[in-house]
């Protein structure tokens, strides 16, 4: 894995995490009890209500119900109004959800300064979605000076609170020191962490360095596991090594249809190896057929998921 800047400052996809109400208030505002039935006109009403007795909870919900569309037409501008009022009630939540309408200037004028205080609240807090935003904040010096040694300290917090994407970034602030010092053995296990957490780029570049021992013991099996939960996932790259590891019989018993199915799926996605077509040029023509039945069906599989 190569630390890019494009990747960092891809605050759009970093910024879009969005908010997700804590279960356990179900059980301490009906307006959140009627969210998770699906009933959000009843939802809204409730909040309403339950707002102007003065619960920042309340105003959230409100703002995630205009943000998303949820029953109503949605409006960021409405959405922006009642995370402000939470926010002002000092909820993390909504500090987190107002901070990412601003520094995409939905609803509300685009200001990264503005939206990275936004963040430093909740962030402070404990939030760790607003964690991982001001560490980017920081690594882009967009909003903030530009500060590596922050950066990393907020995304330290933000993957240590849970966060696949801090943890699978953390990872690679140590493999190339940035903000903190080279130690492949944290980049190992950050990255572990990610993979673990479900993160297909996290699973692939995990199992490589399981492969190859790279800051991690070598452990070939759980290596050909993490390849094939990413590339069930759809990611090409895992679908490619998953084939290799069928054509070879490494791990994984040797099978050249199951091979010939990975590497058409990897294909279809750009990943290109010679190797594996001129494997595939050798099947016998039921075999292909076969690898391209299966192919299909995988293919088919996830669109009606």
């Amino acid at each position: 894995m190569s630390f890019t800047w494009a990747r960092a400052t891809l605050l759009a996809t970093a910024l879009a995490l969005s908010l997700v109400p804590c279960a356990a208030r179900a059980t301490e505002n009906a307006s959140y009890a009627a969210y998770f039935q699906g009933r959000y006109l009843t939802a809204l009403k409730l909040a309403e209500q339950e707002a102007a007795q003065g619960s920042k909870e309340a105003y959230t919900l409100m703002g995630q119900i205009y943000e998303e569309g949820l029953g109503v037409a949605q409006d960021f501008g409405k959405a922006a109004d009642n995370y402000a009022k939470a926010a002002d009630l000092g909820d993390a939540n909504a500090q987190f959800s107002l901070g990412t309408l601003v520094a995409e200037g939905r609803g509300v004028k685009k200001d990264l300064r503005i939206a990275a205080d936004l963040f430093e609240r909740a962030a402070q807090a404990g939030n760790p979605s607003a964690q991982y935003n001001l560490a980017l904040i920081y690594l882009n010096g967009k909003g903030r000076p530009q500060d590596e040694a922050k950066a990393a300290d907020w995304m330290q917090k933000s993957a240590a609170g849970g966060n696949p994407q801090a943890q699978y970034d953390l990872s690679a602030f140590y493999q190339f020191g940035r903000g903190v010092p080279i130690d492949k053995a944290k980049a190992a296990e950050w990255l572990g962490r990610a993979a673990d957490g479900g993160l297909p780029d996290a699973q692939v570049e995990y199992a490589i360095k399981l492969f190859n021992g790279e800051g991690v013991a070598v452990d070939q099996a759980k290596a050909a596991k993490l390849f094939r939960q990413a590339a069930e996932q759809g990611n090409p790259v895992a679908q490619n090594r998953l084939a290799r590891l069928y054509a070879n019989g490494v791990v994984v018993k040797e099978d050249p249809v199951q091979a010939a199915k990975w590497h058409l799926l990897a294909r279809g996605a750009g990943v290109s190896d010679f190797t594996l077509d001129l494997m595939l040029a050798k099947l016998t023509k039921e075999q292909r057929a076969e690898a391209e039945k299966d192919a299909e069906a995988w293919r088919n599989g996830r669109l009606s998921e």
